[in-house]
């Protein structure tokens, strides 16, 4: 069940403090992979256990997910996983955080909430303003991976994208997954969800160029 909170609220103006890299993991110069929206945090869970070559830090804008994340985290004492709670929006914002733009080499949006109305759409985590900011920002070849089951939704976060010159579609055959973020493509617990009811997953993926 997506449970929605709305990230124009004050209460998420605050950012919770995010150490440096070298804090954060125990090899900081490994490739970094940013989940927003990434929920009770199982998947990066998964991915860094499997895949010990990135470093994975996961936005999650619901405090409490955060926090039993942060707890379930402390008790496995894995060293290339981190989460934050915050709205991403503020903190790719902040300058204090450049530095997590600067070192991605990739960032995932998978399944975010769809705001179906549109008077809600402003509330949607990716917006043109936030856009235009990671394509400044983010370095050459790296990539953004987008993953929704509505359909609505994924046309909106295709064209916001999309018309941003500083970023194309990549084909997945052009992707050589063994090097991506998630070489061995482990799936969300909503990419399960969806398949097992078989419904449609709309997906894509963008290069900085």
């Amino acid at each position: 069940m997506r449970q929605h909170v709305n990230p124009l609220s004050k209460h998420f103006h605050k950012i919770e403090p995010i150490p440096s890299l070298h804090e954060l993991f125990e090899n900081p110069a490994l490739p970094l992979h940013l989940d927003i929206g990434c929920a009770s945090g199982d998947f990066l869970f998964e991915l860094a256990l499997e895949n010990n070559h990135w470093n994975y830090l996961g936005i999650e804008i619901r405090e409490k997910l955060v926090n039993n994340a942060q707890s379930k985290l402390r008790d496995i004492a894995i060293r290339n996983l981190y989460f934050a709670f915050g709205n991403a929006n503020n903190i790719f914002t902040d300058p204090n955080y450049k530095f997590l733009i600067d070192h991605v080499s990739s960032i995932s949006f998978n399944f975010p909430d769809p705001w179906y109305k549109q008077k809600h759409h402003k509330r949607r985590v990716i917006q043109p303003e936030l856009i235009r900011l990671l394509s400044n920002s983010m370095r050459k070849e790296s990539v953004l991976f987008i993953k929704t089951d509505v359909k609505d939704l994924f046309n909106y976060m295709d064209f916001t994208i999309s018309n941003n010159l500083n970023f194309k579609q990549l084909l997945n055959i052009d992707l050589f997954y063994p090097e991506s973020f998630n070489p061995k493509k482990i799936k969300t617990n909503r990419e399960k969800y969806v398949i097992e009811r078989r419904l449609n997953i709309y997906e894509r993926i963008y290069i900085k160029t």
